[in-house]
């Protein structure tokens, strides 16, 4: 029997906590943050805690300097995407206790990679119950997420780290540098800031962003990831979107 060809796609993501684009110095500086994402050179960006759809639109004006597509819900504080490449069915979940999810679909040379953008609150309570509903029947146990999956984000560790156990049974951690913290970035000693995979996805290469100019902008440091998909299944295509504003779906 001949063996399966597995063709092989690449995509470096980036997942990043800009804080209303709030730097340490207490100035709000969107040029900044869009400096420190170019220097990433992401095609793809998860970001957590950006202000979006008022008269001063964080996200609009990002993927405007950044020449990226936006992809969210309008409100302040909110989870979006900034992507090279189209994205489909954005929709966002409350996790409850100030947990928030996105989840939005691409299509990357024929191979469906569903994405989840995820913050969570730091309690310790709450934020067990948060992933628990994100593993649970509405979300990642949806029917619709049946392809490679990445979920990525803050995921708000306290010390004890509420709910990972969980975590590792059903998703694998994606791989991270070795000195991995991300947050706070003046001193950073907690690994909020990561990823975590489901099915035929691999890291080949990791990395954080550790600047003075990084550790200024934001309270956390992006994490950068190469990922190789090797799902040999192929989808339809996504539709191309004619247009690079914000797509609004139900919760």
């Amino acid at each position: 029997m001949a063996r399966e060809r597995r063709q092989v796609t690449t995509i470096r993501v980036m997942t990043y906590n800009v804080q209303h684009c709030r730097g340490g110095d207490g100035c709000v500086d969107l040029g900044r943050i869009a400096e420190v994402i170019a220097e990433g050179a992401p095609d793809l960006v998860a970001l957590q805690e950006i202000d979006a759809g008022s008269d001063d639109d964080q996200l609009a004006t990002l993927a405007k300097r950044l020449g990226m597509r936006h992809y969210g819900l309008p409100r302040r504080g909110a989870n979006a995407f900034l992507s090279y490449y189209p994205l489909r069915g954005i929709q966002e979940y409350d996790l409850g206790d100030g947990g928030a999810c996105l989840r939005g679909d691409a299509d990357l040379a024929g191979k469906r990679l569903h994405l989840f953008n995820l913050r969570l609150a730091p309690h310790l309570g709450g934020r067990r119950q948060q992933i628990a509903k994100l593993l649970g029947p509405d979300v990642l146990g949806a029917a619709s997420v049946g392809g490679p999956t990445l979920v990525m984000g803050d995921f708000a560790d306290l010390i004890l780290g509420a709910g990972n156990f969980h975590l590792t049974l059903v998703l694998r951690k994606a791989r991270r540098p070795l000195w991995n913290a991300t947050y706070p970035s003046c001193f950073p000693v907690l690994g909020r800031d990561r990823a975590y995979l489901r099915g035929e996805l691999r890291v080949v290469d990791s990395s954080i962003l550790r600047s003075a100019k990084v550790r200024q902008a934001s309270s956390h440091l992006p994490l950068i990831l190469t990922i190789q998909i090797t799902d040999p299944r192929s989808y339809l295509r996504v539709e191309q979107l004619t247009t690079g504003r914000m797509k609004t779906a139900p919760g």
